[in-house]
């Protein structure tokens, strides 16, 4: 960027500094590292109105979903477009509507991949995927859900691979893959048992980058297959803290939100005895 910006009188730079920054492979000397528009940024979290332009209207999230990502990564400034409150699941299904939900799962000593969330996820999607279920777009049209329309997701490669195999023609990636794209369900498996097994560190497995660009890649419901240990993290210092907060506020969300139930592994599980 600063080598680009010698060449003109002036630039516009367009980004989201609260997603995920490309990969940098070079050196760069201290201070130059940061990117040009989280510069400008500073300690804000959207860009100030004397600074720049902020589009503040989602073509993409519901209400539910927006509101969440609006208060934790963009100052309460995003809105929904009008017509997405339209948008929902329907059918037999835990998730009928939309919104936000947990779905707990106990496990323990699990790094990166866990055979028990690969097992939920599984059940999710054959649960999601019925064919009375359907999802209906801002438009009003009416669809049923494909496994094309869930997008599987988690911050591990280990996860990744063991979802794969289980789900052959499924959209599975990694977070940082499936930056830009959109699905109708996003389930989001973390894979870890608890905060101190995470193999990269709190910083990694709570970064709020990573987080936010997770869970706003949903249209209508965002589904976190989690253990519930990832929810109480002992927190030793402010940056931990901060770390930590969208994630436990997620789960205050979709506890207290009634568009978005609260749906524990038991009952996801149970399906296949029916």
């Amino acid at each position: 960027t600063l080598a680009v910006a010698q060449a003109g009188k002036s630039m516009v730079l367009l980004g989201d500094p609260q997603q995920l920054e490309q990969p940098i492979q070079g050196t760069h000397p201290p201070g130059t590292d940061v990117a040009a528009l989280q510069h400008i940024l500073g300690s804000h979290q959207t860009m100030p109105a004397d600074a720049g332009l902020f589009l503040a209207e989602t073509w993409r999230l519901c209400p539910e979903i927006c509101n969440f990502t609006s208060e934790m990564f963009y100052e309460g400034r995003l809105a929904p477009r009008s017509g997405l409150n339209l948008q929902k699941i329907t059918g037999p299904t835990s998730f009928a509507g939309s919104g936000l939900w947990i779905a707990p799962v106990i496990h323990e000593g699990n790094q990166n991949s866990s055979d028990e969330e690969v097992d939920t996820v599984v059940e999710l999607v054959r649960q999601l995927t019925q064919p009375e279920v359907r999802w209906t777009d801002m438009y009003g049209n009416t669809n049923p859900l494909r496994l094309n329309d869930v997008l599987i997701v988690s911050p591990y490669n280990a996860q990744v691979y063991k979802l794969i195999q289980r789900l052959p023609g499924a959209r599975i990636g990694t977070v940082d893959k499936f930056q830009g794209q959109e699905a109708p369900v996003v389930i989001y498996s973390m894979a870890t048992s608890a905060p101190e097994d995470a193999p990269r560190g709190m910083e990694f497995l709570y970064s709020a980058n990573r987080f936010n660009v997770a869970t706003s890649r949903a249209r209508c419901a965002c589904i976190l297959v989690a253990n519930p240990r990832l929810f109480e993290p002992e927190c030793r210092t402010p940056r931990q803290m901060r770390l930590a907060n969208a994630f436990c506020r997620y789960l205050e969300v979709a506890r207290e939100s009634a568009a978005a139930r609260y749906c524990t592994s038991d009952k996801v599980l149970a399906e296949r005895t029916r």
